[in-house]
């Protein structure tokens, strides 16, 4: 069972260092389709698993993206693995809809919110477009991938 857990850990970070290679073209490079295995790893593998995944898929997206905003993308891969965190107990509560409510609200619009102050307020204003599209494309292939996989296995594995 051990090994199953880590193939499947393995799985999803590869899959979203690949969807990390999916930008949005927009104002940075680091906006991708990289969260989305996140978001099923946290159905499948519960919290832990999905902020890993989260934290790792944000650093190679910020990479492959050429580091656009340097050291500041730790504190977006730390974000982005307490925001999956906390998705990832609220799936395992069964709350599905509240968790992808919590995670677009908390990409999309939170999550951006410390580089008001960091960097401008319309650095936040420029980037919001392109990372409310993402957060929706991210979210709307795990809610698809995670209605077949429950199809298939018939409950939540987390």
């Amino acid at each position: 069972m051990m090994m199953r857990r880590f193939t499947f850990l393995v799985m999803f970070v590869s899959l979203s260092v690949i969807g990390s290679l999916i930008k949005i073209p927009f104002t940075i490079g680091s906006i991708a389709l990289d969260s989305a295995p996140a978001v099923v790893a946290a159905f499948l593998l519960g919290p832990t698993a999905a902020a890993l995944v989260a934290c790792i898929g944000h650093i190679v997206s910020a990479l492959f993206g050429g580091f656009p905003l340097g050291p500041f993308h730790l504190l977006v891969a730390c974000e982005m693995a307490a925001l999956l965190y906390i998705v990832g107990l609220l799936i395992k509560k069964g709350w599905l809809v509240r968790s992808y409510i919590c995670f677009f609200v908390g990409n999309a619009c939170i999550a951006p919110l410390p580089f008001v102050w960091i960097i401008s307020p319309a650095f936040v204003l420029s980037i919001f477009p392109s990372l409310a599209l993402a957060t929706g494309v991210n979210l709307a292939i795990a809610v698809v991938v995670a209605k077949a996989l429950q199809r298939v296995w018939g409950e939540r594995h987390a």
